[in-house]
């Protein structure tokens, strides 16, 4: 660790000149960013029951009024469909261990789902009481899928003035640049701070260093920092100490104060190793193009960024390498160049390059959103045509597609008819769910308990372990969402079992 200045000269070296006091602040590249995650949520629930055997049982509706913070949403029940009774008969720690413990990172339909779930307006657990538990494990998820411009929506709706409420606001704001706003709620609150490692940050930020560098040399007294902490807080207040110390060993598991600290002493961590939250940082200008094109396909691979802005991405600028992700930026460019000018043999010689491109970066749907509809209204021939309909079938106007496409089991699948045989273990196992398969009886009793919340997280769950080649989850997986309302999102996880390459 860095031998440091007595206190009273490191406070002297902040207070000298106006010039060296503002090098820190002005050393750090705080940018705003703009929203990145798109939802397509649709009214669902609304829609009856497909399966003449199955019933949906009664749901109790209450109201919203006098709820704890496990009801703030910002999805109303008029948007999502689901009743304000979603979570109102299950506890809060047996919903919050499910939200935790789900993987939708393979599947583009369940991630939409999820999505609303997430952000869905509705009443607390009976026995939520002022915990938050079931609040806090939907802000984790958003944030660990990348979604954190929601996470943040979500616990300013909520209101971020308790400490575990608030610590989550104050790590979301430094991932998506806003720590000024975070700073300016801690200082004069200083009991919400996640930690003294804040406080010496945000008291630095509002240009008092001698009380940040007060409040450095009383937690390193009591022990409240770790080295790299302090080591880290020593270099923002005193960029001469970076000068003649050695460079710093980059963390495996950075905080987002951490990572915004090495960022400001002029030691940026790359973010292709960190968690996915991250990867927000170098979507900024700043960044270089290769960097903002990895982090854009890690993000919209599970829907955390919207489709138009990786195309943006994708189009910024022409490739000026080889090889990887160049190719696909290559693909891509020369797929979208062609559908701009219409030109059906351009379009033909490059969707199969573009497809695979897509395929790589497991960007399918997103490339299905944007071309799918242009592509329904192209009469293509051989593979582009068949490549085209699997596009179209991955959109959400997948109905239209099979309407005037061929009359095979996806197109049945599409319009909700699918044969009774497939021809393929994975399609009987659709085709069961679309024929006549029953809601597992341990999802009936909770759904006679009105814990709808609770079973679709589980037949999400289910869904999973399907992806993974438990072919009779899938089929109670699918078959529970069609019992419940859920056609759309049954109907689309089906085509994407049979049309994507997904292994969990």
């Amino acid at each position: 660790m860095a031998v440091k200045r007595p206190l009273l000269a490191l406070i002297a070296a902040l207070c000298a000149g106006s010039a060296s006091a503002q090098d820190p602040l002005s050393a750090i590249d705080w940018l705003q960013t703009t929203p990145t995650v798109a939802l397509d949520v649709a009214p669902f629930v609304d829609e009856p029951p497909v399966n003449a055997g199955v019933s949906t049982p009664e749901i109790t509706v209450s109201p919203l009024e006098n709820a704890g913070r496990d009801a703030v949403g910002l999805l109303p029940s008029s948007v999502t469909g689901l009743p304000n009774a979603l979570w109102q008969e299950s506890q809060a720690l047996a919903l919050a261990d499910q939200i935790t413990t789900l993987r939708v990172e393979s599947s583009p339909a369940m991630q939409a789902l999820l999505y609303t779930l997430l952000l869905a307006e509705a009443n607390p657990p009976q026995d939520a009481g002022q915990a938050d538990a079931l609040l806090l494990a939907r802000v984790d998820k958003l944030v660990s899928l990348g979604a954190i411009e929601q996470a943040n929506a979500l616990l300013e709706r909520a209101g971020p003035d308790t400490e575990t409420l608030f610590q989550r606001w104050f790590d979301v704001t430094l991932l998506l640049g806003e720590e000024q706003r975070a700073c300016e709620a801690l200082n004069p609150a200083p009991h919400l701070s996640p930690s003294y490692a804040a406080r010496v940050f945000c008291l630095a930020r509002a240009g008092d260093w001698t009380a940040a560098a007060l409040t450095l040399e009383t937690a390193n007294l009591l022990g409240l920092l770790t080295l790299e902490e302090d080591a880290l807080l020593l270099r923002f207040l005193d960029p001469e100490i970076s000068e003649a110390e050695p460079i710093l060993v980059p963390p495996n598991d950075p905080t987002p104060l951490t990572f915004r600290l090495y960022e400001a002493i002029g030691e940026p961590l790359p973010t292709t190793s960190l968690p996915r939250p991250f990867a927000h940082a170098d979507l900024r200008t700043t960044s270089g193009w290769k960097a903002q094109l990895e982090a854009a396909e890690r993000l919209a691979s599970v829907g955390a960024l919207p489709e138009n802005r990786l195309l943006g991405i994708y189009t910024e600028r022409a490739p000026a390498a080889s090889g990887m992700i160049w190719d696909r930026v290559d693909a891509l460019q020369a797929f979208d160049e062609a559908i701009q000018s219409s030109q059906l043999d351009r379009i033909s010689d490059t969707l199969s390059p573009a497809w695979s491109a897509a395929q790589q970066a497991r960007v399918e749907v997103p490339f299905a959103r944007i071309y799918g509809p242009q592509l329904a209204s192209l009469n293509l021939n051989g593979v582009a045509q068949v490549l085209a309909r699997e596009v179209q079938l991955l959109s959400p106007s997948y109905e239209v597609s099979a309407k005037s496409g061929p009359r095979d089991f996806l197109a049945g699948l599409a319009m909700g008819l699918p044969p009774r045989r497939g021809q393929t273990a994975e399609e009987q196992a659709v085709a069961d769910a679309f024929n006549g398969a029953g809601v597992p009886q341990p999802f009936s009793h909770k759904l006679a308990r009105g814990q709808l919340g609770e079973v679709i997280l589980s037949a999400m769950a289910l869904y999973e372990q399907g992806l993974a080649g438990d072919l009779r989850a899938l089929t109670e997986a699918l078959a529970t969402f069609r019992a419940l309302g859920l056609e759309d999102t049954a109907r689309q996880a089906a085509l994407q079992v049979l049309l994507l390459e997904r292994r969990t």
